[in-house]
């Protein structure tokens, strides 16, 4: 995509003629320029601009396919013309974009805009290569509605100590500080059932190379990295820093991911809760950027990727290849 947009107002513009989209994702899906069918593989297939499809010779069924088929926006019958500004506005918005404002700028329902953000968040569950090394900040937050939003029963519990962060969800942050091979920071978030010692250690064993320096808070469950990396605690009733012994990279993730989901999310289900820090850490890990990049990163990723709506709403598990 040599020509590819840099703004929003080149994005709308470009992308508002099909053959751009059609060779952005051609580019995306078939690098090498030959286009094969996604049903048997064969690369004896031919473009039928008439009724923007492919047809492959192959002998066997469903021989015409859309580009749409074999990524996140398969069986969608929006068009290319309206997913890919889309994907532009979910990345580059710094505190994301909510399915109101984007049903207004795209002039679709809000149901449809809803269920578009919830496809394009899967194209930024980018997988994670490797362990995180050197040093790293490990955290948790708390997601939910404050106390005082809530019902009058709730609202005395809340204050009386009884529900406080019971009930709220809970996600694990784990951070990687900028070194020789880090340009910056890069954080990875998961969704815990608990800040026990058993939800929370193994994600920092499946993340974090043994020997490295990890900084935590001074909650007990972490006392047990001791005996595998060289841990560093910082008790937060006495600082918040000492030295370079802070959780401070995590903390202000964090409250960029709060701003996103208070300003402009408002209310998430927990069933869905995952996917606003992966989109809110796909925008942190390349925030240095550009906006143009930050797309085209973003775009590789609606490769070989499906969410249906039955699976969004939870009658099915998320299909992903």
């Amino acid at each position: 995509m040599a020509s590819a947009p840099k703004t929003l107002r080149d994005a709308i513009l470009y992308f508002a003629d099909y053959e751009n989209c059609r060779l952005a994702v051609e580019s995306i899906r078939w690098p090498d320029g030959i286009v094969k069918c996604p049903t048997c593989g064969s690369d004896k297939v031919t473009h039928l601009a008439s009724v923007k499809r492919y047809k492959c010779y192959g002998q066997h069924p469903r021989a015409q396919f859309s580009l749409k088929v074999g990524t996140v926006f398969e069986d969608s019958p929006i068009q290319l013309q309206k997913w890919l500004p889309a994907l532009w506005l979910l990345t580059n918005c710094k505190n994301g974009i909510s399915s109101y404002e984007l049903a207004r700028a795209l002039g679709v329902t809000q149901k449809t805009a809803w269920y578009m953000l919830q496809r394009l968040r899967l194209a930024l569950q980018i997988q994670h290569s490797g362990k995180f090394g050197g040093h790293v900040e490990v955290d948790e937050t708390y997601i939910g509605g404050k106390a005082r939003h809530t019902y009058t029963k709730a609202r005395t519990q809340a204050m009386r100590g009884r529900m406080g962060k019971a009930s709220k969800a809970i996600v694990m942050g784990l951070l990687e500080r900028h070194g020789d091979d880090r340009p910056h920071s890069v954080v990875r978030t998961v969704i815990v059932k608990s800040n026990k010692r058993g939800d929370l250690v193994p994600h920092v064993a499946d993340h974090v190379e043994k020997g490295s320096t990890v900084y935590t808070d001074a909650l007990k469950s972490y006392a047990v990295l001791d005996g595998y990396y060289a841990h560093q605690v910082i008790d937060h009733a006495e600082a918040y820093v000492d030295g370079a012994v802070h959780t401070n990279g995590l903390e202000n993730f964090w409250s960029l991911l709060k701003r996103a989901i208070k300003g402009t999310y408002v209310s998430i289900e927990p069933f869905h809760l995952f996917r606003y820090p992966d989109e809110q850490a796909f925008r942190f890990n390349s925030r240095k950027s550009t906006d143009r990049a930050r797309f085209l990163m973003a775009l590789f990723g609606i490769v070989n990727k499906r969410l249906t709506y039955s699976a969004l709403t939870g009658s099915e598990l998320p299909q992903t290849c």
